[in-house]
């Protein structure tokens, strides 16, 4: 089912809801703020990827960033939890209810600073849930203080010099073996958009470091979470776009060649032979591009890796097929018989 027109000439998708569904409230945020960019995305991802509002569950802890939520899918539930707790919410809801998709929007101070434990046992748990860090190396909403993230030397206005070495989200996320691990910038929206689709699919833990810039204390042409220098330093590992699950298309092409396919909705996607022999499936490999990015003193972007063959925190413990918040007290409750079995051993 491809998508369709109304009589009003508004679109909609395979599961007949318009763009305007996926959306939230109107942003607070300043305007220019790379968190709106993002929020935007997850609209057009969750929108072209037909999936409904309804089955998406959305987390965040305190900050900026968590803020988010509110302006993206307002007929999604949503939990905006304590300053580095988002892990542990998502975990009990996304165990209470395993088929949901969840999404969760923490920042660098967020899950970097009082978050990281729970940030690295989420991912040692390979919970099914898209972890994405709107990444601006400041606490915007107490005034611009140094976050983990921000770079070694970064002088802010009333801050001073920061003299401590950065936490780096990508690579702490790869050395906790998370299975799907990304990077990218605000300011590069279709390779945001196509990140998020590859990330709502991905069967496990799929962490999205996303530089996304503060204007109003965090914006300077040095610093390295502003617009400025990140559209100065990306390097994209790959060019992107994704395909979910279905009839396969097939295509042929040559390596540094593109070609334009049509998709089951309709729709067009111009894809082009990676320039760069890079497997994301390479561990190692994946930790080499994120040293060389360290060294050169660049944004690497892209997909970095990913592992399907992990298994998912609801594989580990064998989850029923109904979810566990909607079992009834009969399947719940052990039989007289089998009590009274119980206390004869006992006694």
């Amino acid at each position: 089912m491809a998508d369709q027109t109304t009589s009003t000439n508004l679109k909609v998708n395979i599961v007949g809801l318009e763009k305007s569904d996926y959306r939230g409230n109107p942003t607070t945020l300043c305007q220019g703020c790379g968190h709106n960019s993002i929020s935007n995305q997850i609209i057009a991802a969750c929108y072209e990827l037909g999936i409904r509002p309804e089955d998406i569950v959305k987390f965040s802890g305190i900050g900026c960033s968590s803020k988010s939520p509110t302006y993206f899918l307002n007929r999604s539930f949503g939990f905006n939890g304590l300053h580095g707790r988002m892990p542990s919410l998502a975990t009990g809801a996304l165990f209470g209810d395993h088929t949901l998709r969840g999404i969760g929007v923490s920042g660098d101070g967020d899950t970097a600073s009082i978050g990281m434990g729970q940030f690295k046992h989420a991912i040692r748990r390979n919970l099914r849930f898209v972890y994405i860090v709107e990444n601006n190396g400041v606490y915007g909403l107490t005034k611009g203080q140094f976050s983990a993230t921000a770079e070694e030397g970064l002088t802010l206005k009333s801050q001073g010099e920061n003299p401590y070495m950065p936490i780096d989200i990508a690579w702490e996320a790869l050395v906790g073996h998370a299975t799907f691990v990304a990077r990218s910038f605000a300011g590069d929206p279709k390779q945001v958009k196509e990140l998020i689709k590859a990330a709502i699919h991905h069967n496990g833990i799929a962490v999205l470091d996303i530089i996304s810039p503060c204007v109003t204390f965090n914006n300077t042409d040095t610093a390295v979470h502003s617009y400025a220098w990140g559209k100065e330093h990306e390097v994209a590992l790959h060019e992107l776009s994704y395909v979910p699950p279905a009839e396969e298309i097939l295509v042929e092409y040559e390596p540094g060649q593109a070609a334009e396919v049509t998709m089951h909705d309709g729709s067009k996607v111009v894809l082009k032979k990676l320039e760069r022999d890079y497997d994301p499936t390479d561990r190692m490999q994946a930790m080499l591009v994120l040293e060389e990015a360290n060294r050169c003193n660049c944004l690497i972007t892209g997909l970095i890796y990913f592992d399907e063959d992990q298994p998912t925190l609801a594989d580990i413990y064998n989850l029923t097929t109904e979810p566990l918040n909607r079992l009834q007290s009969e399947h719940l409750r052990p039989a007289i018989s089998t009590i009274d079995e119980i206390n004869q051993l006992m006694f």
